[in-house]
């Protein structure tokens, strides 16, 4: 797949109001025809419980069963990585978690130890039709397993953006793109891009990565812009204002979301 020479050799045209240090711009959420959305997620971990209960994921779907009538076991593999003085030291697990599945798949949720998960695929409902999902979770897993705090909360948007052209100029369609200097080559065929900022006092952060991807239609390039933002400082949001730092959250997402594009791409969702 090949990508267009980019013409972005002004660092300043790089403009994402908030991705600085919080800007609150209130942006309401737009209703694209066609939005770029291919799954958002809404994950907490929370304070391990010793030892967890091994009934707390049937609990849970006793309380979720009318929504996500369908269930399934999951062998899932986590990981964790920590620097230490000889190096980083890596771990990686197996471990349990079950999915609650609505009839269409579209929406699950996830339960494992310590951990809630919402997901959503597209089509996607819009927030208000998606946070009700995180929410009703959210109170069916605390009512059960009554944890001891949140550890980390993350927000996650994929969007995956479909650009017509085998060759693209970037600076048509995005904001947030990479920068190549002169001298440089200036055609290429794929790129890793990601920037971290924080907000609050570094208590959350903001991922933000766009890569590119195989093509998914012919005559046309492929690209993932995934936003992620958390809870970076753990135990930094208190239980009963979860729903806020979300609506928080969603605020500062669609923010960003909204200054990474250009009117040209926008048009393509419309």
């Amino acid at each position: 797949m090949k990508f267009g020479y980019v013409r972005s050799y002004l660092l300043h045209h790089l403009r994402i109001p908030g991705i600085t240090g919080g800007n609150m711009d209130p942006y309401r959420e737009i209703k694209y025809g066609n939005p770029p959305i291919v799954e958002v997620v809404a994950e907490f971990r929370f304070v391990p419980a010793e030892p967890w209960d091994l009934t707390v994921p049937g609990l849970v779907y006793d309380r979720l069963r009318g929504q996500f009538p369908r269930k399934r076991l999951l062998k899932v593999l986590e990981g964790e990585a920590a620097a230490e003085a000889t190096g980083i030291r890596q771990e990686f697990r197996l471990a349990d978690r079950m999915q609650f599945l609505r009839e269409d798949e579209k929406a699950y949720v996830q339960v494992g130890p310590d951990l809630l998960a919402v997901n959503h695929l597209a089509p996607y409902p819009t927030w208000e039709g998606f946070l009700p999902l995180v929410q009703n979770a959210l109170r069916a897993y605390a009512a059960v397993a009554q944890p001891r705090g949140l550890h980390r909360i993350g927000l996650r948007y994929i969007n995956q953006l479909e650009i017509p052209g085998e060759s693209v100029d970037l600076d048509q369609y995005l904001n947030f793109r990479p920068f190549v200097g002169p001298g440089l080559p200036q055609l290429f065929h794929g790129f890793i891009l990601g920037i971290q900022t924080p907000y609050d006092e570094e208590r959350d952060m903001l991922r933000l990565q766009l890569t590119t991807i195989e093509a998914k239609a012919a005559g046309a390039s492929t690209l993932l812009l995934d936003m992620d933002y958390y809870l970076a400082q753990p135990e930094g949001v208190a239980l009963e204002t979860t729903f806020d730092w979300l609506e928080r959250a969603h605020t500062r997402v669609q923010s960003v979301f909204e200054n990474c594009l250009t009117d040209g791409l926008r048009s393509l969702f419309s």
